[in-house]
């Protein structure tokens, strides 16, 4: 599942075969269109006339797939305002493909990013019935149903994977069953990445703030700066509409807490990751830790203000490393044994932790530590 040419070199490049990609983004940049046709990434979306004209022009032999509108109003990121044809302004378009002898094959969808409505995608799969069977009577042969992404990815989501799963099966199982010949395919990205990054940040100032000084009673309240905010990691705040939650990575559990905030390091007064929560009194130089951070996170950070991008350490189980080289014995990559490295580590020494004779090894940035 690619969307631009960046992603589709990356995919080839991997060695992965042009039939296993899709194109999926409906509105393609005419040169991006040719790079696919040069490298026989043929299957690509569409959800408007003058795309498929385009197409027409610079890709004929194309396999075009049809992406739909069929939105989960409650989702946190919609997509439909921008992509997704009204499924009943369908028929028009695949009587274009036809005139223009263009080979429409299937039909896509997203109920948008962040799903808070399973019943979402058993509709959009009932449309999706629908337009195959318009595209039949227009001569198509569709043999692929895309069912978009929007799955959770992070515990304790108000909607869960299992139940959406459990709605699209009861949906394929009514329109689409075992048998009927048509491929299922999905875009599962944050389902897989949500979870799998927590980020650790640095306080790097930190300040007390009382409503009253006449009252010496009054509990005080703390304004931490950390070294990454929303023009880094913490877009998400901003694009993703995210609800972070700080955690002390030092702290006992019995600690007092504090009306606290939480703060990027720019000159921005927009740079505010938690407007309000509750925090042990915490000092600079210690850490905060935010877990789930693997979706549209650090993927989209920006070095504005001249503040780079947090480095990343990539940790394994031992078990899971030894496996992965049974099962793929040719691969070479340097790993750096920290046995004693547990929860509650100071994560600011894990670069002393590394033998000087490896600084500069190229590999460090592929796995970091093993065996935690």
């Amino acid at each position: 599942m690619c969307h631009k040419q960046g992603e589709l070199q990356k995919v080839l490049d991997l060695g992965v075969e042009p039939s296993r990609i899709i194109y999926a983004n409906p509105c393609k940049t005419a040169s991006f269109i040719k790079y696919a046709a040069e490298r026989n990434v043929d299957l690509m979306t569409f959800d408007n006339e003058i795309e498929l004209h385009k197409v027409k022009t610079l890709f004929p032999d194309a396999r075009m797939v049809l992406r739909i509108r069929c939105d989960d109003v409650k989702a946190r990121c919609p997509l439909g305002v921008k992509f997704g044809v009204e499924p009943a302004r369908a028929p028009a378009l695949l009587r274009t493909a036809k005139q223009l002898g263009i080979n429409v094959v299937g039909i896509s969808f997203h109920v948008g990013s962040g799903c808070e409505d399973a019943q979402a995608y058993y509709n959009a799969i009932k449309a999706s019935k629908q337009v195959f069977e318009w595209g039949e009577e227009l001569g198509f042969q569709f043999e692929m149903l895309d069912l978009g992404g929007g799955y959770p990815g992070q515990p304790g989501t108000s909607l869960s994977f299992d139940k959406i799963a459990n709605v699209i099966n009861i949906a394929l199982d009514e329109y689409f069953p075992i048998g009927c010949g048509v491929r299922i395919i999905a875009e599962p990205g944050r389902y897989y990445v949500a979870s799998a990054f927590t980020l650790a940040v640095n306080i790097i100032a930190k300040r007390e703030v009382r409503s009253s000084e006449e009252d010496p009673s009054e509990m005080p309240a703390y304004m931490y700066y950390v070294n990454d905010g929303v023009y880094g990691s913490f877009n998400c705040c901003l694009f993703d509409h995210a609800i972070v939650e700080a955690k002390a990575l030092k702290v006992s559990q019995n600690a007092l807490t504090y009306r606290s905030s939480v703060w990027g390091p720019t000159c921005d007064g927009l740079d505010r990751i938690m407007e309000e929560c509750y925090l042990p009194s915490l000092d600079v130089g210690e850490w905060l830790v935010f877990e789930n951070m693997g979706a549209y996170t650090v993927s989209a950070a920006s070095t504005f203000n001249g503040f780079q991008k947090p480095n990343q350490h990539y940790i394994i189980a031992t078990t899971t490393w030894l496996f992965l080289q049974q099962l793929l014995p040719g691969m070479s990559i340097t790993t750096i044994d920290i046995p004693h490295l547990r929860s509650g580590h100071d994560i600011s020494s894990v670069d002393s932790l590394v033998p000087d004779s490896m600084l500069g090894d190229p590999m460090l940035s592929e796995i970091s530590v093993i065996d935690v």
